[in-house]
């Protein structure tokens, strides 16, 4: 498998974590307001913004409280990933490189805050375990969009590269990685050779 395959994983996951990180530290440094977390300043004037929430679940507020388990299954799912790539030789796909690179940013950088390590003491004391989102969205008058439940950049990363993985399997035919090429080697391996 090329070494390239290997710098690309990781420095997607690692860029997308510390983008994650440093974002989050920043504005709830700079734009959390203890007394009132739903102020929002404006990027663009009622679109898109900041505005500071803390989420004990999972994607769109699902499964709150349940930060323990969720932080339990971000260690499978990013063990299962690492065995995938690496195991499995799904590193030969530069495709599927960039998608679970993508994928284990995000993993990480919400694992971060279900393990409690971005808590700051200006927070308040029940939302340790939470996620910090601060990307808020709204389009007044489009229904589910008015507004888009906050969000982060884990969270961007996360749905990229679940969209990614969907096209993948919806329009890449299940029989191509296993055919042969003329010189004997399967699909797969073709594509990692020419990429």
């Amino acid at each position: 498998m090329p070494v390239n395959r290997y710098v690309l994983f990781f420095l997607l996951a690692a860029g997308g974590l510390a983008a994650d990180l440093i974002t989050k530290s920043q504005v709830f440094k700079h734009h959390f307001d203890p007394l009132d977390s739903s102020v929002s300043h404006w990027w663009i004037d009622g679109v898109f913004g900041i505005q500071t929430s803390f989420n004990g679940g999972a994607l769109f507020g699902i499964f709150q409280g349940g930060s323990f388990w969720l932080a339990a299954l971000s260690l499978v799912a990013l063990s299962a990933i690492l065995i995938w790539m690496f195991g499995f030789k799904l590193a030969r796909s530069p495709y599927l490189t960039v998608a679970l690179g993508l994928i284990t940013g995000g993993i990480l950088g919400n694992l971060y805050d279900r393990m409690g390590f971005g808590y700051v003491p200006l927070h308040p004391q029940e939302t340790m375990y939470h996620v910090r989102d601060w990307i808020h969205f709204r389009l007044e008058g489009v229904p589910f969009f008015n507004p888009w439940p906050n969000f982060n950049i884990a969270d961007s990363l996360l749905v990229t590269g679940a969209i990614m993985l969907f096209f993948y399997a919806l329009l890449v035919p299940a029989h191509t990685h296993s055919e042969k090429t003329e010189n004997g080697e399967t699909a797969e391996s073709a594509e990692g050779a020419a990429a």
